[in-house]
């Protein structure tokens, strides 16, 4: 079945093209049908097809995204937000920026996998040709000078030749894996799989921890400026939070909010759980202070995402020497056990 998740380039397209719509005071089912003849993109005018029948049928716009099943619960959400506070072209605005920040990010996520892809399929040519091609040779050669290797240096040999295919082996599942996540971040629903195993990798934690933030503070931004008070705006933002240690700390913010004895407010309720850090904390307050909280908000996510992006880079750069050093390592290694007991040989023979 085809892929009906919109990608994130499309998603822009999508909010960016009807929020310009919006502002210059087209209806929303006509700035839908606008869209949907100026677009060549197939996935994109298929979706825009469902929701101008939507549409035209009576249903509001964040309803008429929910039945296609082609934008995130997120989008859905924050459109229903503005369309209730009467801010649904600002929302589009600022979705159609996240979505265009995602793009950017899912344009690294594919290079710092596709890299990684060529530079092992090369490595894994060179460790096969390596055990199935030189060393054969190594052992033919012994063999034919010594007439049979002593017990010693035949063991040296083995021992090559275990180095040699366990190396090659260890690239080749690397090499599969790296092609099979390739694949995956071609496609939308691919990407969000992607993503969450990703996520679940140590040396990807904090990156992803920092774009969870950022995703959590761009809802509690657009819910603020949507005309709730900031303890709602906080629950519903939470209802968009995957990630399970900030929805933990979410969790415990909201409830110190909420507490019908002594409420706190929302620096000190996110200090307390740790949900910003005293930087942060700093600058929502003077947000809070200033009556510019939506627009902290919209800043703090900024930097959350330019924070995640600066990881994926940490991780891209370390990806090189790594994949160097194990193939530095074994190839040498392999070569290395192999040519050891010429050394015997050739001293016998002197």
């Amino acid at each position: 079945m085809a892929d009906t998740k919109l990608s994130s380039a499309e998603l822009r397209a999508f909010f960016e093209n009807v929020a310009l719509m919006l502002s210059v005071g087209v209806q929303t089912d006509e700035a839908v049908h606008l869209l949907l003849e100026s677009t060549d993109d197939g996935a994109l005018r298929r979706c825009a097809q469902r929701v101008y029948t939507a549409l035209i049928e009576g249903d509001a716009l964040s309803a008429a995204m929910q039945q296609t099943g082609s934008f995130p619960a997120y989008a859905v959400s924050l459109v229903a937000a503005g369309e209730g506070t009467g801010r649904t072209e600002s929302v589009l605005r600022q979705l159609a920026g996240y979505y265009d920040e995602e793009e950017r990010l899912f344009a690294k996520v594919r290079a710092s996998i596709g890299y990684p892809c060529v530079l092992l399929c090369v490595l894994s040519a060179i460790l096969a040709f390596t055990v199935a091609a030189i060393l054969p040779v190594f052992l033919g050669v012994y063999e034919s000078m010594a007439g049979g290797l002593a017990a010693s240096s035949y063991g040296m040999v083995g021992a090559g030749m275990v180095i040699g295919w366990v190396a090659l082996g260890l690239t080749l599942v690397l090499t599969v894996l790296a092609l099979v996540a390739f694949a995956s971040s071609r496609t939308p629903t691919g990407r969000e799989r992607l993503m969450r195993t990703l996520g679940k990798m140590p040396f990807a934690r904090a990156a992803f921890s920092r774009l969870a933030l950022s995703q959590f503070t761009s809802a509690l931004a657009v819910y603020t400026a949507a005309g709730m008070n900031v303890d709602d705006a906080v629950g519903e933002a939470l209802r968009t939070v995957e990630d399970a240690a900030l929805r933990a700390k979410v969790a415990a913010a909201y409830g110190s909010m909420t507490e019908p004895v002594r409420a706190s407010s929302l620096p000190q309720a996110f200090a307390a759980a740790g949900v910003f850090d005293a930087q942060h904390i700093r600058t929502l307050t003077f947000g809070l202070r200033t009556g510019r909280v939506d627009d902290v908000l919209t800043e703090l996510a900024d930097g959350f995402f330019d924070e995640a992006i600066d990881g994926f880079d940490a991780m891209v750069d370390r990806v090189e020497p790594a994949l160097a050093g194990f193939t530095t390592v074994a190839v040498g290694a392999t070569l290395i056990a192999v040519m050891l007991p010429l050394i015997g040989i050739m001293g016998t023979i002197g």
